[in-house]
């Protein structure tokens, strides 16, 4: 294929040293010259003319914190997503459930994905409400967040609980009756992984179809790279169906679970290595503050919201809140830096975040790594601290905020679920941005939808996802919550591009468009630069994403995909694929 000259309206490139250019020229997926038209012209007299037209063009975004396989199972058919946005409380969450049970042929497993205690206004079911939705079938109702899950007593039956308890897992837990008889409820991913094997199992359905459609909703909305932050080696046959085709819309960074048996052994493969890489590990260190299982100095308020989810009032978690004692939590990334690798860490409150840096400056001493690129991330940290930050920077520490915390719980936060003083900067960006942290944004799968140019808004406006009296939902168009947290526009977009790739380790290769270079772009109908910052999800929308220089086509590899059939990927993507190692 000969090389090709794209032009466009505006390119903006992300590269701080030439930040702006009228055109690119691709060959052989990289990009082999930038400039103006005369320059590339120049420097490629035959490539081939690819106007754009109006377009603005600017580097592919970047999701360095997802989960593509496993939301699209959770999302798409045969799962019932009952996600806020869709469902608008827990009494149609029951309708759509009851509904699914009488439907459903006896012998498939129901899995009910996306129950959120606070928005949804519920607590979290009991085995005794799952038997009076599901009756005698093995179903499971799944958290938004995805760290807790309820089952029937069904699938407690198959899991051969009924007769002998299981050990709990290593970070995680099981609810348990006074007398050590299970309940049915899981706290933390290695649990709800586990708890919710069964069901998997019998769902049908074509997991990788399921996958490939959310990794095509991802690329429609710019996503050309993304991070797998809770992989585990059984699905690298699933990871490997989907990349390693040539219509395959995004590059995946895989972080494998420090729990499972060689979490620093390598990601051998045939796949093109810019399509698929293991670059790390991922650990748990607290829960979430939607399942009141964060790792807080401060305590949930006394309010009806709290109150109806159950959640822990009258002292702050803790320590309590952690998965792990600081013995185990070593000992889990002792590999990774003896190995070199990368560790990323899911964390919350402020209380885990001391815990965890502790433990990142003493293992990165220990191995002479603290004055080395070592990249060691930090995930979600809502309730960060600004010397948290400023140590963060210190350490080498790399931040990337789960803006869609603050998008989609921000009017519960302040007032609802805690003081002011404590939420009403929840997620410090702004205060990132001052201290020159390299800060990125993420959307942690089907917890909230992927979409790149909102977190951009969050971040520019801080305003939340709003409620509407229709029952529709609003995406960063709500109120305004922790102002002075607002960020310039061009960090915002350096947080999705740039700031993105370095988080990956991956900045020499994507992140910004220059010379060698992977050729990974979309085009905006808008110049996010030129429009109101409360318009930017409405007026930049996608209108292509480019990958190594080829336009995707979701549908086409949704086509593609679907054709490999029930293959063996098939296991590798239901309950076989889920298991854990127990303590």
């Amino acid at each position: 294929m000969p090389p090709l000259l794209f032009t466009a309206r505006r390119i903006i490139t992300m590269d701080e040293q030439a930040p702006t250019a009228d055109a690119i020229v691709v060959d052989r997926g990289r990009v082999s010259a930038i400039g103006t038209v005369d320059e590339c012209r120049a420097a490629f007299p035959d490539a081939e003319l690819r106007d754009l037209g109006d377009s603005v063009v600017m580097p592919g975004f970047i999701d360095v914190h997802n989960h593509p396989l496993l939301s699209g199972m959770a999302t798409t058919d045969p799962a019932i997503n009952v996600a806020p946005w869709l469902v608008s409380d827990w009494d149609q969450v029951v309708e759509v459930s009851r509904r699914a049970a009488a439907e459903a042929p006896e012998d498939v497993g129901i899995m009910v994905i996306g129950l959120d205690q606070l928005l949804h206004g519920c607590p979290f079911p009991t085995v005794k409400e799952m038997d009076d939705i599901f009756g005698d079938r093995v179903a499971t109702i799944v958290a938004l967040c995805q760290h807790q899950a309820a089952i029937t007593t069904a699938t407690m039956r198959a899991l051969g609980w009924l007769e002998e308890a299981p050990p709990d897992p290593v970070g995680g837990t099981f609810g348990r009756a006074p007398d050590g008889s299970m309940l049915g409820t899981a706290n933390e991913m290695p649990a709800v992984f586990a708890v919710i094997e069964p069901v998997l199992a019998r769902m049908g359905g074509h997991p990788l179809r399921q996958a490939a459609q959310y990794l095509a909703e991802m690329s429609s909305v710019g996503v050309t790279t993304a991070g797998e932050a809770a992989y585990v080696t059984k699905l690298q046959s699933g990871y490997e169906a989907v990349c390693g085709l040539p219509s395959s819309p995004i590059r995946m960074m895989v972080y494998e679970q420090v729990t499972e048996d060689d979490p620093t052994g390598p990601l051998t493969s045939t796949v093109d290595p810019s399509m698929l890489m293991k670059q790390g590990v991922k650990i748990f260190a607290d829960g979430t503050a939607w399942l009141g299982t964060i790792a807080t100095s401060f305590s949930y308020l006394d309010t009806e919201a709290v109150r109806t989810s159950q959640f822990p009032m009258g002292r702050h978690p803790g320590v309590r809140a952690l998965n792990y004692d600081r013995a185990d939590f070593d000992r889990l990334i002792e590999p990774a830096a003896e190995a070199g690798l990368q560790v990323a860490c899911h964390v919350n409150g402020d209380v885990a975040i001391d815990f965890v840096l502790d433990a990142y400056e003493d293992a990165l001493r220990r191995h002479g790594r603290l004055d080395q690129d070592h990249r060691w991330r930090v995930e979600h940290i809502g309730a960060v601290r600004l010397d948290q930050l400023e140590r963060m920077r210190d350490l080498g520490v790399v931040p990337t905020f789960g803006l869609f915390q603050l998008m989609q719980w921000g009017d519960l936060l302040v007032g609802e679920l805690y003081a002011s003083e404590d939420a009403s900067e929840w997620c410090r960006t702004g205060d990132a941005e001052r201290l020159g942290l390299r800060q990125s944004y993420h959307n942690d799968g089907s917890i909230s939808r992927p979409l790149p140019m909102a977190n951009v808004q969050a971040a520019v406006t801080r305003q939340v996802n709003s409620r509407r009296s229709d029952g529709t939902y609003g995406w960063a168009d709500g109120n305004v919550h922790g102002p002075s947290q607002k960020v310039s526009l061009h960090e915002a977009l350096r947080a999705i591009t740039i700031n993105a790739a370095y988080c990956l380790h991956r900045d020499h290769e994507i992140g910004s468009l220059e010379v060698g270079k992977l050729a990974d772009f979309v085009e905006l109908a808008a110049d996010p630069y030129e429009v109101e910052p409360t318009a930017l999800l409405t007026s930049c929308t996608v209108r292509a994403t480019w990958l190594g220089g080829r336009r995707t086509d979701g549908e086409a590899f949704i086509a593609d995909v679907s054709g490999l059939g029930q293959t063996p990927h098939h296991h590798a993507l239901r309950g076989k694929a889920l298991g854990c190692n127990h303590r």
